[in-house]
């Protein structure tokens, strides 16, 4: 009697888990709402030190697609490069300068470059992996240890509506050798 129970408690947390994986992208905040940046604390200076986890080989995959829109604007990333950044304190303040989060976000490419000497110094260059994003908006990292990454790319408009150039983040936990999607 006890085991169906179990199992149903079981099957609905996997289903919850299951759908929060698709819940929809964020879009850009309205016209000037431009959010504050929270006081830089101590703890976030560049210590090259705190990456040497991401370095490690894991069995991770990091199975991503694009798949903004902004009301019947589709946006896309193909061709465009997509990056992998460990997450840190330093890289966590530096999300937190350049798009207002440490979670996810969809901003006019122009104001996170507008933001860039707001965040703070230091080059995590050597632990970024980076690859390109495909003609079907998809990308994807492999050989990665446990952890949590921030993945990073530019999107812009198809079609003839045109647009904004948007840069699209999302933090992505990755554990267990599993693959991981991830929807920006």
């Amino acid at each position: 009697m006890f085991a169906p129970r179990r199992s149903l408690a079981l099957a609905a947390t996997l289903f919850a888990l299951t759908a929060t994986a698709c819940a929809p992208t964020l879009g850009p905040p309205p016209p000037g709402a431009t959010q504050p940046l929270p006081p830089m604390s101590g703890n976030a200076q560049f210590n090259a030190g705190d990456f040497a986890w991401s370095q490690r080989s894991g069995a991770n995959v990091i199975a991503g697609k694009v798949a903004y829109r902004q009301g019947p604007t589709r946006y896309t990333c193909a061709g465009s490069a997509v990056v992998l950044t460990p997450e840190t304190a330093w890289s966590a303040r530096r999300m937190t300068a350049l798009y207002g989060s440490t979670e996810r976000a969809a901003l006019p490419a122009d104001e996170v470059r507008r933001r860039t000497p707001s965040a703070p110094a230091g080059d995590a260059g050597p632990y970024v992996k980076r690859t390109t994003c495909d003609d079907a908006d998809q990308f994807a990292f492999g050989g990665l240890p446990d952890g949590a990454w921030y993945a990073i790319t530019i999107a812009r408009p198809v079609g003839p509506a045109g647009g904004a150039t948007v840069a699209l983040m999302k933090r992505v936990v990755v554990r267990g050798g599993r693959m991981t999607p991830a929807v920006l």
